[in-house]
């Protein structure tokens, strides 16, 4: 199992495959907000653990493993913003809040997450319901 901050490169640089067709170190430092240095040495320890073949100034390629990691941890990342924006969390908050618990949460805790977020929008008058309950909610602690 790769560590959060691994998790956190794979779900970048499989980001970044998917929109531009490559991840430059350079890429992956700017939305990490990291030093080129840094990305060069997650992306060593990424192909130790045969997450990526990185070769030094030709760039880098997702194995198998990795691909299948990354999709997980993008989709997984989606999910959460979903059932946060569902729940009622302001927008503002969503990102970082996710960027908080994604890491933290049992596969189960996801996996019900994920049924909560297709039960509620297999049934907006359900969503509906519960959107009217948290505006009385709001008035009465007013």
């Amino acid at each position: 199992m790769p560590t959060p901050s691994m998790e956190d490169y794979l779900e970048r640089i499989y980001l970044l495959m998917s929109e531009k067709g490559y991840a430059r170190v350079s890429d992956i430092a700017e939305h990490l907000g990291v030093h080129p240095s840094s990305v060069t040495k997650m992306v060593q320890k990424l192909d130790r653990e045969e997450y990526l073949v990185y070769e030094k100034y030709r760039g880098l390629m997702l194995t198998k493993k990795g691909q299948k990691v990354g999709k997980r941890l993008v989709e997984r990342h989606a999910m959460l913003e979903s059932f946060l924006r569902l729940i009622g969390v302001d927008e503002a908050d969503v990102y970082e809040d996710v960027e908080g618990i994604e890491h933290h949460l049992s596969s189960n805790t996801l996996d019900c997450m994920t049924q909560f977020v297709k039960f509620f929008e297999d049934k907006p008058e359900l969503m509906d319901q519960f959107r009217e309950f948290r505006e009385q909610e709001r008035a009465s602690e007013e």
